[in-house]
């Protein structure tokens, strides 16, 4: 089972230079963004919840009537505002908001790769370990639901599938993490399986 230090060292490892440096980054959606536009600048929040039979990640499921990802699984984040000054402020801000996390429950212990999709973001995702008790008050207009999916689940390498799709020329390719009958895909599980190979190196 990974404690939080040993989370934590395995989180820096990827900023070193040298083989213990970056894991590969899988691309998903087919990649970095919209030609020649500036991506914007986004931050999620991977929280990984203390739980005694090991840790387990915080995730969320939008509500079906949203305009965008109706219905998809992700992770608490948004845009990065001026405000924030940074994205773990960012994604910190966006958790309490959409779900009520109180950021005093979070520590922040590392970060993974950024992460960058066709629709133009650059996804920052912050890695925080959640001490309990805490209360989840979750947005009703955006979260359908808070869960929680068990850490090892999500970096054993059999639990990941890769999909494609085609429209018009171009063929794209993403991730999808199946857990109890959810269907974790995009940049999510491109996400978490960036985890799980930071996690592994």
């Amino acid at each position: 089972m990974l404690t939080r230090n040993e989370l934590s060292y395995r989180l820096a490892r990827w900023h070193a230079p040298g083989p213990a440096g970056p894991a590969s980054v899988p691309g998903d959606e087919g990649a970095p963004g919209r030609s020649g536009a500036e991506p914007t600048p986004a931050a999620v929040l991977v929280g990984l919840v203390d739980r005694a039979a090991g840790p387990a990640l915080l995730l969320t499921r939008r509500t079906d009537h949203l305009r965008d990802h109706a219905g998809q699984i992700c992770f608490p984040g948004g845009r990065i505002e001026p405000a924030d000054g940074s994205a773990a402020a960012a994604a910190l801000r966006e958790a309490e908001e959409e779900i009520g996390l109180d950021p005093a429950r979070v520590e922040v212990i590392g970060d993974l790769p950024p992460y960058h999709t066709v629709t133009g973001f650059r996804i920052d995702p912050v890695v925080g370990w959640i001490s309990p008790p805490f209360e989840l008050r979750p947005d009703p207009y955006e979260v359908a639901e808070a869960f929680e999916v068990p850490l090892h689940f999500v970096i054993d390498p059999e639990n990941h599938r890769r999909q494609s799709y085609r429209r018009g020329p171009v063929t794209r390719a993403y991730y999808v993490v199946p857990y109890q009958g959810r269907f974790i895909w995009g940049a999510t599980a491109g996400i978490l399986v960036n985890l799980a190979r930071v996690l592994r190196a």
